[in-house]
């Protein structure tokens, strides 16, 4: 069974009504209020009650008190008469628990029995309006800046209207352990709150301020922080409260979905889902849109055009284990589907509505097969097959018998898709719960343009890889480079061979200057007979101890798609990043010359 689900206003962009009906349209069953966004309304507290009611929405959690203990008399008699004041407003929310977040303050109080005294004192004021305090330690505070530490205090305060508020950002970002969570009586924890991180060093407030993610979008094990979580008995709702400078920009409506979609993949991934995504086996094709230069290409890197669909402007291209359907109705030459070979196209598709993914509505004629397919958040559709079941897509193509010269492709490596700035998180977690797959690595490497992150994916047993990539900062007209380059890696045996057998077809190989060749022999101990191969037909190799990935590319097709030969060699998760920026300079000097050669 699915948790409620509840989302911290603070999460999305916008004013309070619109983080209220994208929270709602998303399917969230309740919200927290983040102060700033009621003081910033101009819906008094009973409107917002009436309007999260209308939506139905409940409203789980008003916060943040901040700064409650201190050692000054006044200041504390005053703190609690500010408690006072946010009770009448929780009231005339309707939401029954606050936050309370432990203080940061120069007069907090360090001594524990103290600090307990004054909890009780302002939970029994709560107690007696029918309300009660969810007590955190910020990662941060000044004297209480573990869940451990909170939780002392809280016991020793010993009030029923006071628990604790678990903060995965706050217990994980300082390395604690949240095993001994389960240890805690369940009717303690008040309120649940969620967010992921990516590992940074750097100072906590910081990081907690601008770098937190949803779910599965950074590098905390939070199903084991949950399977704590949920051993002590926890059964109120999974709230995620996410500060984030990205998706505070954002379209609300989308970045709810993005947040809901989280933590439908979170209880899945804690507690076991009913529909697990089906195994996969590999990539069916990849439709690219082009004209008859791109069928070009592909010829002369071995393919043969096999098929000709029976009623659209499709063409099939095939190659080994290597199929590339290339749509002439395209304005440009781009990605335009990745399709994924599923033990059960059916249940695929079902797992991909479920988490909301956007079914992609189709053209089909009547005899041609029925494939299940979403959109991806950068607009990619997605399609799920079973080449070689009775009505697979294969049937949509008549045969024209002709027959692949070859070149050594074996079948798609991995397909390489860059991302909108404002939606790589977005789709790194889209793919990686729809499809089931996992983050295997990821790299920042400075670009000619500016500074690229690159993330990539795959299944178990790396039948089906992804390769997503975004350009941070770019801002303004100065953007030379390739605008959201997408790419088809080929799996090929031996590159050099494959390569040298592009060439005599006339391919359109990158030229990769001679600086890098006699950096890789300082590098690398290769024979000179091999660096020369490499150097001829513009080889790039990265290396690590686990083994080696060396590639050819040919030059950008259109605007934004280029194509590689690949080579693994060794048991490893390499993409060639480390080669990246020759790769896009190289690419950019061949552009240049082919518009001087035009002008």
């Amino acid at each position: 069974m699915s948790p409620r689900t509840s989302l911290a206003t603070v999460c999305l962009s916008g004013a309070l009504d619109d983080k209220l009906v994208a929270a709602a349209a998303a399917g969230f069953d309740g919200v927290e209020i983040f102060e700033p966004d009621l003081v910033a309304s101009p819906m008094p507290p009973g409107q917002v009650r009436l309007r999260c009611a209308d939506l139905g929405l409940s409203v789980d959690l008003y916060q943040p008190f901040r700064d409650l203990d201190s050692t000054d008399p006044a200041r504390f008699a005053a703190n609690l008469r500010r408690a006072d004041a946010k009770f009448a407003v929780m009231e005339a929310l309707g939401a029954d628990t606050v936050l309370m977040c432990s203080s940061v303050a120069a007069d907090a109080v360090e001594d524990p029995d103290r600090l307990a005294e004054q909890l009780h004192t302002v939970a029994e004021r709560a107690h007696d309006r029918g309300l009660r305090i969810a007590y955190e330690a910020l990662a941060w505070g000044a004297h209480v800046a573990t869940w451990d530490a909170s939780w002392e205090v809280v016991r020793r305060a010993d009030h029923p209207a006071l628990g604790l508020c678990l903060d995965s950002f706050h217990i994980l970002s300082r390395g604690s352990d949240p095993a001994p969570i389960a240890d805690v009586p369940g009717e303690k924890l008040f309120f649940l709150q969620l967010a992921d991180a990516p590992h940074l060093s750097m100072d906590v407030l910081q990081w907690s301020r601008h770098h937190r993610l949803f779910p599965g979008q950074g590098a905390f094990d939070l199903p084991a922080f949950m399977r704590a979580v949920l051993a002590a008995g926890y059964a109120g709702p999974w709230s995620l409260e996410v500060f984030n400078d990205v998706f505070r920009q954002a379209d609300p409506e989308r970045a709810a979905v993005d947040a809901h979609r989280s933590l439908l993949t979170l209880a899945e991934a804690t507690t076991g889902g009913t529909e697990p995504p089906p195994r996969l086996a590999g990539h069916a094709f990849v439709e690219v849109t082009g004209d008859e230069s791109t069928g070009g290409v592909l010829a002369a890197l071995g393919f043969a055009r096999t098929g000709v669909h029976r009623t659209k402007p499709v063409e099939r291209w095939e190659q080994g284990g290597a199929r590339v359907l290339v749509n002439r109705s395209g304005a440009e030459t781009a990605i335009a589907a990745v399709a994924v070979e599923s033990a059960d196209p059916p249940a695929s598709a079902r797992r991909a509505v479920r988490l909301a993914a956007p079914a992609l509505p189709r053209e089909r004629g009547p005899a041609e097969a029925d494939l299940a397919a979403v959109t991806a958040p950068d607009g990619t559709a997605l399609f799920f097959c079973r080449t070689g079941a009775p009505d697979d897509w294969s049937g949509d193509f008549v045969a024209t018998g002709e027959r692949a010269a070859g070149i050594g492709v074996t079948g798609i490596d991995h397909v390489g898709l860059a991302q909108p700035f404002d939606h790589f998180d977005e789709a790194a977690l889209f793919y990686r719960s729809v499809l089931g797959l996992e983050p295997v690595t990821s790299a920042e490497f400075a670009a000619p343009f500016g500074l690229v992150r690159s993330r990539a994916l795959a299944d178990p047993g790396r039948d089906v890889r992804l390769a997503l990539s975004v350009s941070l900062l770019r801002r303004g007209q100065w953007a030379p480079g390739v605008s959201e380059p997408q790419y088809v890696a080929l799996a090929v045996e031996d590159v050099v061979a494959a390569a040298r057998a592009a060439r005599a077809a006339d391919a359109p190989l990158l030229g990769i200057p001679d600086n890098y060749y006699a950096d890789l022999a300082a590098r690398l101990e290769l024979p000179a007979a091999e660096i020369a191969a490499y150097r001829e037909f513009g080889v790039l190799r990265e290396e690590t101890p686990e083994g080696a990935y060396l590639q050819v590319c040919t030059e950008v097709l259109g605007g934004r798609l280029f194509v590689a030969l690949v080579q693994r060699i060794g048991d490893h998760d390499l993409f060639g990043w480390t080669d990246a920026p020759v790769r896009m300079a190289a690419h950019r000097r061949r552009r240049l010359a082919r518009a001087a050669v035009r002008t």
